[in-house]
């Protein structure tokens, strides 16, 4: 079997490069209709959220503030991970089987015990670096194929053992006594910006006569969005702090008093703050043999590198400026390293630099050819 566009393929019909995409299998080819970041397989910000939150402990503690209003119902123990390929199957008009192949994030079966009762339940993570204006729609498909795969299933063993007792059920390959497993799917939106996606499906409709909405069924996402969140107090794991730097991200003041003011981000591990760096944009170093971050001190360490940074600049600028007014003087190199008593060597890379911004001599498109030069050096 091959793949039309990616040629690799396993024996069970999935299609390796794509496989966190979505592809369909018509017959015996794949057609790849996926979006692909860099020319091969998932963005940076795709692999991190995906591992970030499969994690038990952190997709627990997930569940738990978006199901749960914070309690720790669902623990980290009672989760399974399933297979995240969603396969619909159907015979067409031609009588060839077409099936239709879905990639989800993560997805696991969680047994709840609450209120002195058992449940089971599949739950879904869709992460979100950008907004989706079509969300809606994309998780609802997920929902339909997971809720179809165990029709699917329940008919296969049907026929297998032969046990339907009427036609109705047998037509159905679902019997009256069936019963499928609850299907959740949450999005958590890692983007800086407020959410201004749908949150159901109606929200993507035009003008609707309001007769006809009784009749139109309606889907609601359950998102997840930091910038949102008023109380991070009922979240049990780092998310927290990433939460708290995503919905501070946009305002350095307020990311500052956030730090000053939580003690928890002194311990931050180590894969959290690589999450922060990427999702929120910031540079915090991390050491390599450091598990355990200290953020509060790395982002007072990187203030102060920028000041210094500043400074250095104002006076490599200031020294720039005093030596394009002495070149407008017609003073020569060896004159100018004497007035400001400096070296030649120092002097002479910036004189012929300045020289060639002649006649305008902007001193930061000076700074920037130094820069550059040294860079190619």
């Amino acid at each position: 079997m091959n793949c039309i566009q990616c040629v690799n393929i396993k024996k069970d019909s999935t299609c390796i490069p794509c496989k966190l995409y979505h592809c369909t299998l018509i017959g015996t080819k794949f057609s790849c209709s996926h979006k692909r970041t860099g020319g091969e397989g998932l963005s940076a910000k795709d692999s991190m959220a995906k591992e970030y939150f499969a994690d038990n402990a952190r997709f627990a503690d997930l569940c738990n503030n978006i199901l749960y209003g914070g309690r720790e119902v669902i623990l980290p123990e009672n989760l399974k991970e399933r297979d995240t390929t969603e396969v619909l199957t159907a015979l067409g008009l031609d009588k060839k089987t077409i099936a239709m192949q879905k990639m989800r994030d993560i997805f696991k079966n969680a047994s709840i015990k609450y209120t002195g009762k058992s449940y089971v339940v599949l739950i879904g993570v869709e992460n979100q670096s950008d907004i989706h204006y079509a969300i809606p729609v994309k998780n609802m498909f997920y929902d339909v194929m997971a809720y179809g795969n165990q029709v699917k299933e329940t008919a296969k063993k049907h026929r297998k053992e032969k046990d339907t007792a009427t036609s109705d059920e047998f037509l159905s390959g679902f019997t009256k006594e069936d019963k499928l497993i609850p299907v959740i799917t949450i999005t958590v939106y890692l983007g800086t910006k407020e959410w201004d996606g749908p949150r159901k499906l109606s929200d993507m409709f035009g003008d609707v006569d309001e007769e006809l909405l009784p009749f139109i069924p309606d889907y609601r996402i359950n998102l997840l969005a930091p910038r949102e969140i008023t109380d991070f107090t009922g979240f049990r794991t780092s998310i927290r702090q990433l939460f708290e730097v995503l919905k501070n991200a946009y305002d350095k003041e307020k990311m500052q008093e956030v730090l000053q003011n939580d003690e928890k981000f002194s311990k931050v591990d180590r894969e959290t703050v690589e999450a922060i760096n990427l999702f929120a944009g910031t540079d915090i170093d991390i050491d390599e043999k450091e598990e355990v971050i200290d953020m509060c001190k790395a982002w007072e360490d990187q203030k102060n590198e920028g000041r210094e940074e500043g400074r250095e600049l104002g006076e490599r600028q200031k020294i720039i400026s005093l030596i394009v007014k002495k070149l407008q003087k017609d003073k020569s190199v060896a004159e100018i390293a004497d007035d400001l008593e400096e070296k030649e060597e120092v002097i002479a890379p910036i004189y012929e630099a300045a020289l060639s911004m002649k006649p305008d001599y902007d001193v930061e498109k000076i700074y920037e050819l130094l820069e550059k030069n040294k860079k190619l050096a």
